[in-house]
């Protein structure tokens, strides 16, 4: 009898199954949770750094993720930047094709039967489960630091959110977003959720980048407080101004 090993097959059963079962969760905790090392999806998902690499190696090979350079912000120490593994298209695809299949289908039908305002509807109500449950979290925190709650909030939710200093602002980054790509086809989900931001934060919020677009990350900036205008002086004479209302 031909042995897998001497015939090169893959070997089926409940080894492979196993195998297959610790890649998925391997995907799924990058998804979840963001851009991640090798060493903390190990210390994550109590696994040894040489299963994770060997899982990591197999999605890279069939192109379900990437590796890049993890960000640093502030002073970077010596050495060379650490390498983190995120999702390509491809990957996320994997998880939600199904969903969104679904989705967009229910969406469609929306649109055909209440036109576009509907849909803008339908958004709005999605997220207004969201905005009551985050307002108390947002309430309770100092002024200071109600974008890092928010991101905290949104963690919890799934959408692996945090945020970075941006001159005299922030940026609210979420690594990860369960509904990109019916987005992608309905821009009114992401309009509706950076509403509920700006109301949530007492601020007028801009989108700069989404994941439905193409981005990597769903980039938010968030205003700093407003610096007061000071009073416009003429340079012009009493003299001057005198001649010019004759």
């Amino acid at each position: 009898m031909k042995t897998s090993a001497s015939t090169g097959e893959v070997p089926s059963g409940t080894a492979a199954a196993r195998d297959e079962s610790t890649r998925d969760r391997v995907a799924r905790s990058i998804l979840t949770n963001g851009p991640s090392s090798a060493a903390v999806l190990a210390e994550r998902l109590k696994l040894t750094p040489a299963a994770v690499r060997r899982h990591l190696d197999h999605l890279l090979e069939e192109g379900l993720a990437e590796a890049r350079e993890e960000r640093v912000y502030g002073p970077r120490g010596r050495g060379r930047p650490a390498k983190v593994f995120v999702l390509t298209d491809s990957g996320r695809h994997a998880f939600h094709q199904a969903y969104d299949d679904l989705a967009a289908t229910a969406l469609q039908f929306i649109a055909e039967a209440g036109g576009e305002a509907a849909v803008t509807e339908f958004a709005r109500r999605r997220v207004a489960d969201v905005e009551t449950k985050y307002r108390q979290l947002l309430e309770a925190a100092p002024e200071g630091k109600k974008a890092e709650v928010l991101a905290q909030a949104l963690s919890v939710d799934g959408y692996a959110a945090s945020t970075l200093q941006a001159g005299a602002g922030e940026q609210l980054c979420q690594h990860h977003c369960p509904v990109a790509h019916v987005a992608e086809q309905f821009p009114q989900l992401c309009e509706a959720e950076t509403e509920v931001f700006s109301r949530l934060l007492g601020k007028h919020v801009q989108r700069l980048a989404t994941i439905a677009h193409g981005d990597g990350v769903c980039t938010t900036h968030i205003p700093g407080h407003a610096t007061k205008a000071q009073p416009v002086t003429s340079s012009v004479s009493d003299s001057e101004s005198a001649r010019t209302a004759r």
